[in-house]
């Protein structure tokens, strides 16, 4: 008895339609500035509830009576600028 013919399966490629579409414009890396700004972002959030920590109580210098006056709002602010730099780290390639 002959031996049968092997066959080769052709590769499936998906209609063009149905293929993801994606541009050299999109796939182009971040300006300098995301990640500079991303890390400057999250040191000064960190900075700020530090120094809101650690002068809770003893607000002597006039400079940073500031810190004092607006209370618990210097969560709000610290964990803002964290959360700030978590968005742009976000859009870095």
């Amino acid at each position: 008895m002959p031996k049968s013919q092997v066959r080769k399966k052709k590769v499936y490629t998906p209609p063009a339609e149905l293929r993801p579409q994606s541009t050299a414009a999109s796939k182009r890396p971040s300006p300098v500035w995301v990640p500079a700004t991303a890390v400057a972002l999250l040191v000064l959030g960190i900075a700020w509830m530090v120094v809101f920590y650690l002068t809770q109580g003893f607000v002597d210098a006039p400079a940073l009576m500031f810190l004092a006056n607006i209370g618990y709002w210097n969560f709000a602010i610290g964990f803002g600028a964290m959360i700030g730099a978590l968005i742009l780290l976000s859009k870095w390639r």
